[in-house]
């Protein structure tokens, strides 16, 4: 039988018989990211099937509409693998629901057919290194990880993405244009992979060098590190901890407002009856107190007699032994009052301490003392891999969690992060994250409408710093992030599904993903193609290619023949060459299809 995407077409049916098919790709796990694959499979005409034991409703709906078949049978009573042709599949995409089902599912599928790809979806690091020793090199994937480099680069202010093209290190650098011209004129073989233009920032991807841009455009370059020193183009941003950058005097103003925190209105009382009883004492003991030779005491000696009695030192330098009736009365009151703050004293600042102690261990306390840090709303998978990358690159991070029983917020607390408990869409834990102060907001629960409704009141609790400080919302429809931006006027919309299934999609047909960066609003790929022997991509020249992607450079098959970078117009693949190609997917997808597409006689 025909995979998907060949001539005919079939009805929508579950439990379809595909056991024939040959060449086709089965997903184990209709949800997220699994769903985002199945399109991109489905897009590049290579046939799925799709098995889940207990598949969502509306997602099913959106792979009938597609006419992709879907097995809803449980592999624990009865094994659903043959029905779904695994003798004739090219790969099998392991992404359950849970870690548990997934690492069944991988295990499951490597003993029935050792050779077929197998391409697996683990959030647990230690699981899926154990996991890739029996599935292959490269054989796992982490969402998360795939996901979270982006969102630290975009809190921490960085432009510039690494890569690693065969042994050579490349960058890829977002410049913003400082003089019109065209791209040939301003950057030289600098490869542009995408322009911002105009005030809507539309998206460009891989213009030519000729396209003319205007001040104020951004434009993405990708060059060596010595290509981009030599065009002037700084590829750090320098964004490191602003706590480090803070002078001694800033220091000390921090800490006397997060001193001034702690006094709460008791302690405040307190203060005012100790600051007018050493007053009324100091004056006091001026004026009526007698030393030896008749004399009075300075004002200098009164406010140290006043101090030492009320802390009940008793130097023995000065005494009411030898005073009036009148001043050892005085001297009565003054014991008495003056122990009586010094312990309330004492006793309100030990309180306050411990509150503020516990509030914290309990995650309710406000945060003190913190400013030009990232706050972090959500504190899952993704969430956690953020964290740790916010604090290599030497951020100041402040997460908040909404569920109490979160099995990262123990790990972030060990790592000396602050965690506040709370709702974020809530004004008050906004203020106890220090808002008004932050440098960046990451927003990354699992819930859309939750990330939405943060969203939105961090957006009203910015104010005038709304348009200057990033904020990075997770969400999983694609579409509903264009109109977010639209209509809310974010920047930062994004998808871990529309990031991770490109990863997926190219570990199970054989185009490896190197890495997925945003240019504006749009996700870029940069993969490796392996040109196919025979394929339509063999003799075509870099002008013909058609595609809005930008071929990179390119590892001939001839391994003492280097890498050629940049390719010019005329070159032309060759079989087996190593071509590295950026774009957006779809446009990755298009040339892809090309390779497959056998090649027409006399093109070379």
């Amino acid at each position: 039988m025909d995979p998907i995407g060949s001539s005919g077409t079939r009805p929508p049916t579950a439990d379809p018989d595909v056991s024939g098919w040959q060449g086709h790709v089965i997903v184990c796990g209709l949800h997220d990211v699994s769903l985002r694959t199945i399109e991109q499979l489905h897009l590049a005409g290579i046939g799925v099937v799709v098995i889940d034991d207990s598949p969502e409703p509306g997602l099913v709906s959106a792979i009938e509409a597609w006419e992709i078949p879907y097995i809803a049978k449980s592999n624990i009573l009865e094994d659903p693998f043959q029905q779904a042709g695994l003798g004739g599949a090219v790969a099998v995409v392991c992404a359950e629901s849970s870690d548990l089902g997934t690492l069944a599912t991988a295990l499951q599928v490597r003993s029935l057919r050792p050779d077929v790809r197998v391409v697996v979806h683990l959030d647990n690091p230690a699981v899926g290194n154990a996991v890739e020793d029996i599935t292959g090199q490269g054989s796992v994937l982490d969402v998360a990880g795939l996901f979270a480099p982006s969102v630290v680069a975009a809190c921490t202010g960085r432009r510039a993405h690494d890569l690693v093209l065969g042994s050579q290190r490349f960058i890829a650098a977002d410049v913003r244009v400082r003089k019109g011209g065209s791209l040939r004129e301003l950057y030289g073989d600098l490869a542009p992979i995408g322009v911002l233009a105009g005030e809507d920032e539309e998206v460009i991807p891989c213009p030519s060098r000729d396209i003319q841009v205007t001040e104020g455009d951004q434009v993405t370059l990708l060059g060596t590190p010595e290509d981009l020193k030599e065009a002037g183009i700084r590829t750090e941003s320098g964004s490191g901890s602003r706590n480090s950058k803070r002078g001694p005097f800033h220091r000390m103003g921090m800490a006397l407002r997060d001193a001034a925190d702690y006094i709460d209105r008791p302690i405040q009382w307190t203060l005012i009856a100790g600051l007018a009883i050493v007053l009324i004492s100091t004056v006091i003991l001026r004026a009526f107190y007698v030393v030896e030779g008749g004399d009075h005491m300075s004002w200098i000696e009164a406010m140290y007699f006043t101090i030492e009695t009320s802390a009940t030192v008793g130097f023995g330098d000065f005494s009411f032994a030898h005073e009036n009736f009148g001043m050892q009365v005085f001297a009565i009151w003054l014991i008495v009052a003056g122990t009586t703050v010094v312990s309330l004293l004492f006793a309100f600042v030990t309180n306050a301490l411990v509150s503020r102690r516990i509030e914290a261990s309990l995650g309710r306390a406000k945060v003190r003392g913190t400013e030009g840090h990232v706050i972090l709303i959500g504190l899952g998978s993704v969430g956690m891999r953020i964290l740790d990358g916010l604090r290599k690159r030497g951020k100041e991070v402040v997460v908040i969690e909404r569920d109490e029983d979160n099995r990262y917020s123990s790990q972030a607390r060990l790592l000396g992060v602050r965690v506040i408990l709370g709702d974020a869409t809530l004004e008050r834990t906004l203020e106890a994250a220090n808002l008004s102060t932050a440098s960046a907001v990451a927003v990354m629960t699992s819930d859309d409408m939750t990330n939405i409704e943060a969203g939105l009141a961090v957006r009203e609790g910015l104010g005038n710093r709304w348009e200057k400080t990033p904020v990075i919302l997770r969400v999983f429809d694609r579409e509903l992030g264009f109109r977010l931006e639209q209509s809310f006027e974010f920047r930062h919309v994004w998808s871990t599904a529309a990031i991770a299934a490109p990863w997926f999609v190219g570990a199970a047909i054989g185009m490896e993903v190197l890495a997925t960066f945003y240019v504006g609003r749009e996700p870029f790929q940069v993969a490796k193609l392996k040109v196919k022997e025979g394929g339509g991509l063999v003799g075509m020249r870099m002008v013909d290619l058609g595609a809005k992607a930008r071929v990179l450079a390119i590892n001939r098959s001839d391994e003492d023949s280097g890498m050629e970078y940049p390719p010019r117009r005329g070159t032309k693949f060759g079989p087996g060459d190593n071509a590295y190609i950026a774009g957006p997917y779809d446009e990755l997808m298009k040339i892809l299809r090309m390779d497959k597409t056998p090649a027409v006689p006399g093109q070379s």
